[in-house]
């Protein structure tokens, strides 16, 4: 066989597959789809580079104070005027958050009432806010918050580049309402896990003037912590750190939280707190709760003498589990990585307990004696409760020579000390006991003198109600 029929049978091969209309169809087929494919990924390639040029994202987390603003000012109302747009914006999925509310003074047996939120559910909706579109993906993820167990969620605001500026109106107005709905009220927060988390509903602000305190003792320290407030530029300009520490101290019932209450509302600030003998807080996690406080926020650490004592006995092992140390309390409050822009309130009834080190100056900057009840606390708060009726103050002169009588101011009729006080909270109680009755508080207030009960002391029946 010559060298030319040899050459041409491979060619003479391909043009009999090229001439099968079987085989021809296959590669046409699989031409067509392979520029399919290639054109679907152009496709997308291209709608990816259109979607990053032309369309601007906001993702806003659980974990972020303005979560719950956004989904209020969501479930708000809105105009949407126009066929097409009216259509567009129509929100089929839909979450609900319920709030409850007494239709009448607390225990008075009326109804309770009930207010619906709808706001959009989870999944992809459109809103209209002026006069930009806002695309909102609501989504929850499969894994969970490690201190709380709750879900991770996220709302997704998605809108066109050239209306980004939509946004500032979103997040200021989201806020504008979040304040209102909080306006004259203290949120409490509370350290859950890593986390700081409002504890319960919001409180009612308390008016600095319904906390009564001796001559001279809340004015010193408001006059201090407004002093504080204002002299931020002095302290960054000498290089100090600004952060004020305050030590309130003395018998229980006294007044002590209710002062701090009654400061931060009267600031407008709100409250954080921590239990320093909760289980499992570290040296670590107080620091670092104590350098991410809610701003404007007053932070209290109340009975620190009782976290230091009573600690749970030992393992066999020796481990007696996580707690935080004096060393670890020290350097949270000023230590090298301590935060500032802080105010900080300790409480205790027993200031004989506490290290020195704790209640130096550069940690506790002011300690302030919130005692017992004196005559200027009694008459104070005698007005408060009876003014209207007492006109011409017979009634708190009675009251006031009946608690001398009793040596409550700690001294007896004849001058020698009788070793006998009452608190602030104690008066009140028997105040509250006879709201309408102020000759009857009178009567009663020899329910003020301290008792001590004994363990096998019991309590007459028809006794239980007691205004001491």
């Amino acid at each position: 066989m010559s060298e030319a029929s040899t050459a041409a049978g491979p060619a003479l091969g391909l043009h009999a597959l090229l001439d099968n209309p079987l085989f021809a169809g296959g590669i046409g087929l699989g031409a067509l789809g392979a520029a399919a494919a290639f054109a679907r990924k152009g496709v997308i390639r291209a709608a990816d580079v259109a979607r990053h040029r032309l369309l601007v994202n906001v993702e806003i987390s659980k974990q972020d104070p303005a979560y719950p603003w956004i989904l209020a000012w969501l479930s708000q109302p809105r105009p949407t005027p126009g066929f097409i747009a009216s259509r567009i914006t129509r929100i089929h999925n839909l979450s609900v958050a319920t709030t409850t509310t007494s239709s009448g003074p607390f225990g008075s047996g009326g109804q309770s009432g009930a207010h619906f939120f709808l706001q959009p559910g989870y999944g992809r909706h459109i809103i209209k806010h002026g006069s930009a579109f806002i695309a909102v993906n609501r989504e929850k993820h499969n894994t969970a918050n490690m201190n709380t167990g709750e879900p991770h969620e996220i709302v997704q605001l998605t809108t066109l580049w050239a209306h980004r500026q939509v946004f500032e109106d979103v997040f200021r107005e989201a806020h504008l309402l979040a304040a209102q709905a909080n306006e004259g009220k203290t949120t409490i927060y509370s350290a859950r896990g890593m986390d700081w988390m409002p504890l319960g509903d919001p409180k009612t602000k308390r008016p600095l003037g319904s906390v009564i305190l001796d001559e001279g003792v809340k004015e010193d320290l408001w006059r201090d912590v407004k002093d504080f407030l204002s002299s931020q530029e002095w302290y960054v300009g000498r290089g100090i750190p600004y952060r004020r520490g305050y030590l309130l101290f003395g018998p229980p019932g006294s007044g002590k939280s209710s002062f701090i209450h009654a400061l931060a509302g009267e600031l407008d600030f709100n409250v954080a707190m921590i239990n320093l003998s909760e289980m499992g807080m570290t040296d670590d996690k107080l620091a670092y709760l104590l350098t991410k406080l809610p701003k404007r926020s007053l932070l209290v650490l109340e009975d620190a003498d009782a976290a230091f004592v009573n600690r749970r006995q030992r393992d066999a092992d020796g481990y007696s589990g996580a707690s935080v140390t004096y060393s670890g309390l020290l350097n949270a409050l000023d230590g090298i990585a301590a935060g500032e822009e802080r105010i900080a309130f300790l409480t205790t009834n027993h200031i004989d307990r506490l290290d020195p080190a704790l209640i130096r100056p550069g940690r506790v900057d002011m300690m302030m004696r919130i005692g017992e009840a004196t005559k200027h606390q009694a008459a104070q708060m005698w007005d408060r409760f009876y003014g209207d009726v007492d006109h011409d103050h017979n009634g708190r002169e009675r009251f006031l020579a009946r608690l001398d009588e009793l040596g409550l101011f700690g001294v007896d009729k004849d001058g020698q000390p009788s070793n006998r006080h009452t608190s602030t909270a104690a008066i009140q109680g028997l105040f509250l006991f006879n709201k309408e009755n102020m000759l009857g508080a009178i009567e009663m207030a020899e329910g003020l003198v301290p008792r001590k009960f004994e363990p096998s002391e019991t309590v007459p029946e028809g006794a239980i109600k007691t205004p001491s």
